[in-house]
């Protein structure tokens, strides 16, 4: 096991995420009310396992072995969800009531713890580096804005919990029930971001450089940088992350032919290039955090509504990029 090097580390994190999810699965397990209580429980548990004993199982048995049942897991997971075997509570709320007495009681107050996060998150990344607890950091040097957002968190609960009397039991089970309301989207963002990962050790840029070599004539400059555009944007549709996409399309595409045969402004390409993928994350499902996340919590009927109000403005969002970049870089 690693020595201890800071008092909030990302282990820390990965732990408290997998105790909350393994809090989770212990309720729905125990609420007869959801009719698919155990498959529930199941998939949440399964979930939180890499959270809570990742390291201890690479100690024990490796990191092939370990990696191979982490694999397995993700593979049971898709199954659940696939077989549309998660459910929700179905228990009436009997404290809407007392909900809206303590909302008109504090009325904009409710604000303050989420706005307290990203305040705190601001302030303890420019200004908590030196900060030090008995010799050692509070904070992880190595995922310092990771850190700060678990330090706000912490924060912002605690002053949530003052404000209204409640209890930290009471935050578990109201993350539950939103858990519950997103499903298996909640996971979709970390299982595209494993995919980019994927793509780039598959080294899948080398790839479309290849096929761009092959298909197109790379002194056109323009048609570069409309596939380049194009690309980012498609491939975060399919991939659910600009973040996956980037290091795929610059490595087929911007940099062998932009940036090294045109010499262009690496700055604003891949500025723009970034932007360019964030206007397919505006058209696809796979985002689910951007579009299926708030459909889940606003109850709509439509889940894809969101994504059809979005698409004109994403496309002219993704022309105005293309031209940028010609006129730019």
């Amino acid at each position: 096991m690693n020595t201890l090097q800071s008092w909030i580390s990302i282990d820390v994190v990965f732990y408290l995420v997998g105790a909350l999810l393994m809090a989770v699965a212990i309720l729905n397990a125990v609420d007869k009310s959801n009719p698919k209580r155990y498959t529930t429980a199941l998939f949440w548990f399964l979930f939180s396992l890499g959270f809570l004993f990742g390291d201890l199982m690479i100690l024990m048995l490796g990191k092939q072995i370990t990696y191979r049942i982490i694999g397995c897991i993700v593979m049971m997971l898709a199954l659940l969800a696939g077989a549309n075997l998660l459910g929700a509570s179905q228990t009436k709320n009997d404290h809407t009531e007392l909900k809206h007495e303590s909302a008109e009681r504090l009325g904009n107050k409710l604000f303050l713890p989420a706005i307290l996060i990203p305040v705190i998150t601001v302030l303890l990344t420019l200004l908590g580096k030196n900060i030090s607890v008995a010799g050692l950091p509070l904070l992880d040097p190595k995922n310092l804005s990771l850190a700060c957002l678990a330090l706000a968190c912490f924060l912002s609960l605690t002053a949530a919990c003052l404000m209204t009397k409640g209890t930290p039991l009471d935050s578990v089970k109201e993350a539950r029930r939103l858990v519950d309301a997103v499903g298996w989207a909640l996971i979709l963002p970390m299982m595209l971001a494993m995919l980019g990962g994927v793509f780039v050790v598959a080294k899948t840029g080398i790839s479309i450089q290849t096929l761009v070599s092959a298909m197109v004539n790379p002194d056109s400059r323009i048609t570069l940088i409309i596939i380049y555009a194009l690309g980012m944007a498609l491939f975060t549709m399919v991939m659910g992350n600009a973040f996956a996409a980037f290091p795929v399309m610059a490595a087929g595409i911007a940099l062998p032919f932009l940036i090294v045969h045109h010499h262009a402004n690496p700055a604003p390409l891949v500025a723009l290039g970034m932007l360019s993928g964030y206007c397919g994350t505006l058209m696809t499902p796979m985002a689910a955090n951007f579009n299926i996340v708030p459909a889940a919590l606003l109850e709509l009927k439509d889940k894809y509504q969101i994504i059809r109000y979005q698409i004109p403005t994403a496309i002219g969002v993704l022309i105005c990029n293309i031209l940028l970049m010609i006129v730019l870089v």
